[in-house]
């Protein structure tokens, strides 16, 4: 997945310099919060997910079918096969799949998460001053540390569900 550089910090020893983005391989759906570079722990704004894959065996694309993205923080613009499938912001974290969108192979799945401003806004709580990506009163700043990093990123289990 990508993340904006710009707004990760620290940034991972990986992390290429001068690059405006930041590539981060997950082998499963993680939240941002419980990652193991503070960067992505604290980081606020987009990234973009990329996932390939095939149906499974014997499974044929349908008629109606939708993708199911299990569990969102906080709002998912969804494209399948460079096909727009629109924005998800609330439970059932679903988008319609347009008959004939689906392949049996090579599906080509992109799916940018956008979350609120809490948790950069509390990483900088910790940081000094100068260093801090944020500017607010420091009263909403305290209140928000208080409150703590919240749930984001694209939590899943992301699914094809067709309809019978």
């Amino acid at each position: 997945m990508t993340f904006d550089a710009q707004w990760v910090k620290p940034l991972p020893e990986s992390a290429v310099a001068g690059s405006k983005d930041l590539t981060v391989v997950f082998d499963t759906l993680t939240d941002w919060i419980n990652r193991p570079e503070e960067g992505i722990k604290g980081y606020s704004g987009i990234a973009t997910y990329r996932k390939t894959f095939d149906l499974p065996a014997g499974m044929a694309p349908a008629k109606t079918s939708f993708l199911d993205l299990g569990v969102v923080k906080e709002m998912a613009r969804v494209e399948l096969n460079g096909h727009n499938l629109g924005v998800v912001w609330c439970p059932p974290w679903q988008s319609r799949i347009p008959a004939g969108l689906l392949k049996e192979r090579g599906n080509e799945l992109v799916i940018t998460v956008a979350n609120t401003w809490n948790n950069r806004l509390c990483a900088d709580k910790v940081l000094p001053e100068k260093e801090r990506l944020t500017r607010i009163g420091t009263k909403l700043q305290t209140a928000l540390a208080k409150r703590g990093p919240q749930p984001a990123g694209l939590l899943g289990p992301v699914k094809v569900l067709v309809a019978e």
